[in-house]
């Protein structure tokens, strides 16, 4: 392996640096830490969210501005969740960036985490976007105002443009919760947009100004329904709940199926940011092999299998004897 992150924790608490296990000629079969970060670091998204941040600002100010001058609160609903969207940019970006830290004596897993924050922080956002267009909305049936077809067509025509070629820039990212969720919104205020041009021309075929709001309270259907998918992902990973994509049953299954397994047990599995998994578990090996090498082997294979690329390995005899007077 030759990682300098590798730790060898024996079972009597003492933890010994696997970089220095063979100059010390200790071989240790209690425990494993074994984990890949360099092979698993967050992507560097920096120019995507750059130029998406910048682009969608501009557009923000300029959907709403017409928006309201124009009286289509289609529009302004718009203009709403792509006002969420740049700040759920931002938050992503600020913690994709703080997830690249070091850890620390205090934060000694790094601020990994933050990625998740983010994921729920821009849940909460999109509620709150969702509160606001709903109000406007309502009041524009009460106090109704034609809107300008034509306006809408060419507004929201130039924003299915911005946001389309903004989710292009994360689509190689979807591994990431935090980028999923940029992705998401980009792509879900694309669709939007071309809500917003049927709306227009519908407008301009028929003359109804309640297709108007009635296209905004779509809109915020369509807000709601991802903003729920995001907000559960991420209350998920927040309680450290198992990644979705990996099956508790079949982990404990490869561990019970490997040679020399009798037990299994205090099985954890936690998500340490949105792309980072973590495990601990206790093997029941009485004729376990008093060697490094068997339990990396362990550790390769859980990340090859299930993506988990952190993972602690304590291997217990089951007779109370002591593994380390045998090796």
């Amino acid at each position: 392996m030759g990682s300098g992150h590798n730790h060898s924790h024996p079972g009597n608490g003492q933890s010994v640096d696997q970089t220095h296990a063979g100059e010390a000629g200790g071989d240790d079969c209690h425990g494993l830490h074994n984990h890949h970060g360099h092979h698993h670091a967050p992507a560097d998204f920096g120019n995507a969210f750059i130029i998406g941040i910048a682009l969608n600002s501009v557009f923000v100010v300029v959907e709403a501005a017409f928006g309201f001058l124009y009286g289509s609160m289609a529009l302004v609903a718009d203009a709403g969740h792509n006002l969420s969207d740049v700040l759920a940019l931002v938050l992503a970006w600020v913690a994709s960036i703080a997830a690249k830290k070091p850890p620390s004596e205090r934060f000694t897993y790094g601020y990994k985490s933050s990625t998740i924050l983010a994921a729920l922080a821009n849940a909460l956002l999109l509620a709150v976007a969702i509160g606001a267009i709903l109000y406007e909305t309502a009041h524009r049936f009460f106090e109704p105002q034609e809107p300008q077809g034509m306006v809408m067509v060419i507004v929201a025509g130039i924003g299915i443009a911005i946001n389309a070629g903004t989710a292009m820039l994360f689509m190689r990212g979807q591994e990431d919760l935090n980028i999923r969720g940029a992705y998401l919104h980009m792509a879900a205020d694309a669709l939007v947009s071309v809500g917003v041009v049927i709306a227009g021309l519908a407008i301009l075929l028929s003359g109804f100004w309640w297709i108007d709001p009635l296209v905004s309270v779509g809109i915020v259907a369509m807000i709601a329904w991802g903003t729920w998918g995001l907000a559960k992902d991420s209350l998920k990973l927040g309680l450290l709940a198992v990644p979705a994509r990996i099956d508790v049953g079949k982990v404990r299954g490869h561990l019970a199926g490997l040679k020399g397994v009798e037990a299994v047990h205090d099985l954890h599995i936690w998500p340490m940011s949105t792309t980072e998994t973590a495990l601990t578990a206790h093997l029941v090996m009485p004729g376990a092999p008093c060697n490094d090498a068997f339990l990396h082997d362990i550790a390769h294979s859980l990340e090859d299998n299930f993506g988990i690329n952190h993972a602690t390995i304590q291997v217990e005899r089951g007779d109370g004897t002591d593994c380390e007077a045998d090796c």
